[in-house]
């Protein structure tokens, strides 16, 4: 028998590191090195998007969602000179209550979508912790065969503090890829909340997840979601589901003949579909392809897009106003004062806010 080697006292013990390989020079390996650490000018940049290279547009997406100023400046002169090859796509937020299938039924929509001829870009925002602030951002593995797919780009962000987890610059992040020759894409939610508003304020078609059997038949009805959905998936209808997927849709059918009239004269459709099987799928597609023909036709979808652009515009102004308060020296300073004069009880909120914003 051999004899045992003491020199190792753990399981866990480190080794030493892999060399290169021989085929690689130390000249190649160098250029690599330097080139890694080289950052791209902005026409560098915007060549690179407009040729469809994804290495440039991953480090423009990154520019845009990055907090460092001098990063956002360059990210602004990146999308301004990017818009002209923008603004060429059909946009479709995704949404749904966690464990829906969300990531199954948007692999296998786009896989349908690039087998037609389609570029596809899924913009998938995975929530960040309130604790850790860190994401998982695993996207990419819930959609093994699209993530494979040359026609398709997946990028996972960050919810950061954005209101109900829609990335803070997935709007910029859209006409990034539309410069770069996606004309189709996706945006996923993290979940039914606050960001549906959000998202359904950056696409053109809202698409709502939706299971049976779980008590979604009623909390479907609330007002708001259904008042945003362009159409209703009942999803996982496969194997035993059928039969309740079949009577949701027809509950989900009685509760949209309750609302008014949508101002793109669209009615909202329901249908069934099995991520999981493929199934479903082309049907769906059919559905938002003669939502974009009526709403073309009547003029819907360009203004849609007009009120999107104001809206983001405030949206943009507000955010700015927010940044530069809370980054402001004398405001650092006072606002700890009023926090402890609050919390000791010599002041209320409203007063210190007042305060505060007088400043």
């Amino acid at each position: 028998m051999a004899k045992k080697d003491k020199s190792y006292t753990s399981a866990l013990h480190e080794q030493e590191g892999v060399e290169p390989p021989k085929s690689l020079s130390a000249n190649v390996a160098k250029i690599i090195k330097v080139n890694r650490k080289k950052q791209p000018s902005v026409d560098d940049l915007v060549s690179g998007i407009t040729s469809q290279n994804i290495t440039s547009l991953s480090r423009a997406i990154t520019l845009v969602e990055s907090t460092n100023p001098s990063h956002t400046k360059k990210a602004n002169k990146v999308i301004s000179k990017c818009l002209p090859f923008a603004n060429k796509s059909i946009r479709i937020g995704i949404t749904g209550v966690p464990g829906v299938g969300k990531s199954t039924f948007i692999e296998a929509f786009g896989l349908y979508l690039t087998s037609i001829g389609k570029k596809v870009a899924v913009l998938a925002v995975d929530p960040s912790s309130s604790l850790s602030k860190g994401s998982i951002l695993g996207d990419k593995t819930r959609m093994e065969d699209l993530v494979k797919n040359q026609n398709a780009f997946i990028r996972p962000s960050p919810s950061g503090n954005s209101l109900g987890g829609v990335a803070r610059k997935t709007r910029e992040t859209i006409i990034l890829c539309e410069a770069a020759g996606y004309d189709t894409i996706i945006i996923e939610t993290v979940g039914v909340g606050q960001s549906e508003t959000a998202v359904h304020s950056m696409v053109d078609f809202f698409l709502l997840l939706k299971l049976s059997g779980a008590g979604d038949e009623l909390q479907g009805i609330k007002r708001g979601i259904i008042e945003m959905a362009d159409a209703i998936v009942i999803n996982k209808a496969d194997g035993e589901n059928i039969k309740a997927a079949k009577m949701a849709k027809v509950e989900f059918n009685r509760a949209l003949h309750l609302y008014p009239t949508k101002d793109s004269e669209w009615s909202p459709k329901v249908t069934l579909s099995s991520a999981l099987k493929r199934e479903g799928i082309k049907e769906i597609w059919n559905l938002i392809e003669e939502y974009v023909k009526t709403t073309t036709t009547n003029g819907y979808f360009e203004n849609n897009r007009h009120q999107q652009n104001k809206f983001w515009l405030l949206q943009t102004i507000e955010d700015r106003l927010k940044s530069n308060f809370y980054n402001a020296s004398h405001i650092k300073e006072e606002l700890q004062s009023q926090i402890k004069l609050v919390e000791a009880g010599r002041t209320t909120p409203f007063i210190a806010a007042e305060y505060l914003l007088n400043l």
